[in-house]
């Protein structure tokens, strides 16, 4: 049976450019609320391939994001994110995109077609078999990740896809494909907007449920985030303060000396025991 790109498949709206604003944005809406339900329906895909990445990065692993366009922009995006949410250092979480850092801005032109590209790149960071490498393709056929996914599977390391469309050849290679299929797009191929929020949304499941699996949480606090504004720095000396019963000044203290609101409240209550 011939692949079919339902991504690809025409819009169940028409005429857009006669419509008015307000019924242009109701009808993104409306297509809209699809992208949740079928995130959803991916949950045991993502369960499985969050409980192989925490295992793996107990170990040292780490987690690649490979995509091409807006699907290699939202990789880099929720990899970017992680360090300041978490703490972690940027080497954990990589997002990867053909064309390399210009390609996040600007489009290079074919650089999604090379399917040997993608495994070079991931050799620039020394990939091994502990790493998880996780594709994101809305059309589930693009060459960069396929190839990406292709190699990294034959060595060793934990596989994924993330795309729009069933039976995409880009499931085929990864060990883990989450079909996410949110049906046609309000304009017709445009995969910025549905496939491209209902991968967002994977994404930040991806790495949220790492980081609390992986300890970078605490409640539903995060304990580990980097101080990087007034406003982070007010939000820490405030979990502070709940931690410890510490005044205001006090805990502002306590939490630039030590870096983070973790640190700082083991660090009180180990001088405190």
């Amino acid at each position: 049976m011939a692949f079919v790109k339902i991504s690809e498949q025409p819009s169940l709206y028409d005429d857009l450019e006669k419509k008015s604003v307000h019924e242009i944005l109701t009808d993104i809406n409306t297509e809209d609320h699809k992208v949740a339900d079928a995130v959803q329906r991916a949950i045991p895909q993502i369960e499985r391939l969050v409980t192989g990445i925490v295992e793996r990065m107990r170990r040292g692993g780490r987690i690649f994001y490979m995509g091409a366009g807006t699907s290699g922009r939202l990789g880099v995006l929720d990899a970017s994110e992680i360090p300041p949410t978490f703490g972690m250092d940027p080497s954990w979480v990589v997002g990867i995109i053909a064309g390399g850092d210009t390609a996040l801005r600007n489009p290079v032109e074919r650089a999604e077609d090379d399917t040997e590209q993608g495994w070079r790149d991931l050799q620039a960071h020394a990939v091994n078999d502990r790493d998880t490498v996780i594709g994101i393709a809305a059309s589930g056929t693009t060459p960069y990740v396929i190839g990406a996914l292709r190699d990294a599977r034959a060595h060793g390391c934990l596989t994924a896809a993330i795309t729009s469309n069933p039976d995409a050849p880009v499931s085929e290679v990864a060990e883990i494909p989450i079909e996410m299929i949110v049906g046609p797009e309000y304009v017709t191929g445009s995969s910025r907007m549905k496939s491209g929020t209902g991968q967002k949304m994977i994404c930040n499941m991806i790495t949220t449920a790492t980081m609390i699996r992986m300890g970078r949480v605490k409640g539903n606090k995060m304990v580990n985030m980097q101080l990087s504004n007034a406003k982070l720095v007010d939000r820490g000396t405030r979990m502070v303060v709940e931690a410890l019963g510490l005044s205001y000044d006090d805990a502002k203290r306590l939490l630039l000396l030590h870096g983070s609101v973790k640190k700082a409240v083991d660090a009180y209550n180990q001088q405190h025991q």
